[in-house]
């Protein structure tokens, strides 16, 4: 990780306003929020080389629960089982950059949205066979990788494709990653992510991988919470704080300016 020294000082000053500004927050009293997450999409969760879990959530999750007087404990759950435990209770809270959704909403509860961003195509850097989405489509030897369930896999099937979400032309895999790598080596020609990922994945590529065409969809990212949680008022106040004191844009440019993957 790269911290430049503005970042680094702009941090401290943020920290002093924060702590002015949590005295207005609700306070609960030490509570323990147990929060469950995939650690597979890079920065907003991942472990880095030494193992540890780090990324732009864990650091907000981290300041929301100081300036709520919480701590934090950390589960970690598949993509696909991560809804149904938060909706039934297992867990306090679910982060894992989750696109709030109506439909999802029928199953659980969403904070205020963190961070908004769009859904942008991942492709090799080398590739001139096509140049945008409806290029992609019009060739039908061109296989597209997607996780199930996820805003990228039905941004491949209705923004990109016809709508079918059986078209074997999208490859699924159980992990964003192994998507990646499967572009990386061949295997698919193009991987769908949300700009907050795809902007750091091609610049940590050296030239191995680009962006191309015009973002497909903007979506906004909010944390999950069983329905009826009482979690959800003081959190969106604490997201609010960190909107209103400048502490959110600090993040986006830790995770998304300064930091390298794989340093």
């Amino acid at each position: 990780m790269k911290l430049t020294a503005w970042a680094t000082g702009l941090s401290l000053a943020l920290g002093l306003t924060a702590a002015a500004t949590a005295q207005d927050l609700p306070d609960l009293g030490g509570k323990e929020i147990v929060v469950v997450t995939e650690n597979a999409y890079p920065p907003l969760q991942f472990l880095d080389k030494d193992g540890k879990a780090i990324g732009w959530e864990y650091d907000a999750m981290a300041e929301i629960a100081k300036r709520l007087n919480a701590t934090v404990k950390y589960e970690n759950i598949s993509w696909d089982a991560m809804i149904p435990a938060v909706s039934e209770g297992q867990f306090d809270l679910g982060m894992t950059g989750i696109t709030i959704k109506d439909e999802r909403k029928e199953a659980v509860d969403f904070s205020d949205p963190y961070m908004r961003s769009e859904m942008l195509m991942i492709v090799r850097g080398d590739e001139e066979r096509f140049t945008d989405a409806a290029s992609f489509a019009a060739n039908p030897d061109l296989l597209v990788s997607a996780q199930p369930g996820t805003s990228p896999f039905y941004a491949a099937v209705y923004n990109i494709l016809d709508g079918n979400e059986e078209n074997p032309r999208v490859v699924k895999f159980e992990t964003f990653g192994a998507g990646l790598e499967a572009l990386k080596a061949g295997d698919v020609d193009l991987t769908l992510s949300d700009s907050t990922a795809a902007n750091g994945y091609v610049a940590a590529s050296n030239g191995g991988l680009k962006i191309i065409g015009e973002p497909l969809a903007t979506e906004d990212f909010g944390f999950i919470f069983p329905k009826g949680s009482d979690l959800v008022a003081p959190i969106n106040a604490a997201i609010a704080s960190m909107k209103a004191d400048g502490t959110l844009d600090a993040l986006n440019t830790k995770w998304f300016l300064d930091y390298k993957m794989g340093e």
